[in-house]
């Protein structure tokens, strides 16, 4: 029968496996809902709601003559027809309801982010690739959005994956409850930790919120749990941490840490379509990297931090 663990439910709103940039190995990374942070880059803008969102691929609409059963069943009249003959959401009227509309799009122009699922659902999915894990040193990473959102969900599905000897990670910005981080620490193989900038009100700025509880968290973290291997991230995101000067600021934050890798993420746009999707505009714009960015970086960081086991290629 079931444990509770296994029963116990919340709101993803992706799946992806063979991942090798969400921690050691081959993995499987689940995506949970929600984040408390508004990143300006956030390649998962889908990710910040917590509740099921409806998003529209203009792209894949059928249009007026082929269907029109989403317009039929949208009870808050926010599917209009455009002068395309394709439809438009006023998101100013959508409140997602009951999301019936992307159950009736055949060509799935109309989708949901967002669904439950059960401990024991996402496990099973997860133990798919179980073979992947034993040869590279993999298992499931837990992202987002921020994990710790749905902590005792979250928790569940680390304490059960350890009781199926699946590695286990999570990736957190660490804004949340230092409670809450600390039992699932409990329950991890490795922690993914990102650092975006060191001066709060940027970091106020560039994400909505500042970062003392984050900066707190990590410490107490690495206090409590000396063993436990812990790889700091950063996004380095043009205009905002894209300098020698704020890598440094996060390098001598860390650089004492014991059992505690560094790695430096490059900014891309891959995600900034969903935007769209959603009914936003892209904060980032078309800023992109100065060519030679990165690899500045990475010699900065070599030449002035050789204590720092620095990841690349990541």
């Amino acid at each position: 029968m079931p444990n509770q663990d296994e029963k116990k439910q919340g709101l993803i709103f992706s799946i992806q496996k063979y991942s090798v940039h969400d921690g050691p190995g081959i993995r499987t990374v689940v995506f949970l809902k929600g984040c408390p942070l508004h990143c300006l880059w956030c390649s998962n803008p889908e990710s910040q709601n917590p509740k099921p969102q409806l998003a529209y691929n203009k792209n894949k609409c059928l249009g007026m003559e082929a269907c029109a059963r989403c317009v039929d069943v949208c009870n808050a009249g926010a599917l209009k027809w455009n002068d395309d003959n394709k439809i438009r959401v006023d998101w100013n009227i959508c409140n997602s309801c009951l999301l019936t509309c992307a159950d009736e799009c055949p060509s799935e122009a109309l989708i949901v982010y967002g669904q439950t699922m059960s401990v024991e659902e996402i496990l099973s999915r997860v133990q798919e690739d179980g073979a992947f894990y034993s040869r590279s040193g993999g298992g499931m990473t837990l992202g987002g959005g921020e994990p710790m959102q749905q902590p005792d969900f979250a928790i569940a599905i680390l304490r059960e994956a350890r009781r199926r000897r699946i590695k286990t990670a999570i990736e957190t910005c660490g804004y949340c409850k230092f409670d809450d981080l600390e039992e699932a620490c409990q329950h991890l193989n490795h922690l993914l930790f990102d650092l975006k900038v060191m001066d709060p009100e940027k970091h106020k700025q560039v994400t909505g919120f500042s970062n003392e509880l984050i900066h707190k968290n990590l410490l107490g973290i690495r206090e409590k749990f000396p063993n436990l291997p812990i790889r700091v991230r950063t996004p380095v995101i043009p205009g905002v941490n894209d300098s020698e000067q704020e890598i440094g600021r996060i390098l001598e934050f860390i650089k004492d840490f014991q059992n505690t890798e560094y790695e430096m993420l490059g900014y891309h746009r891959l995600g900034s379509p969903k935007y769209e999707y959603i009914g936003c505009t892209f904060p980032m714009g078309d800023k992109v990297l100065a060519e030679g960015t990165m690899a500045n970086l990475v010699r900065f960081v070599r030449e002035n931090y050789s204590q720092i086991n620095l990841i690349t290629g990541g």
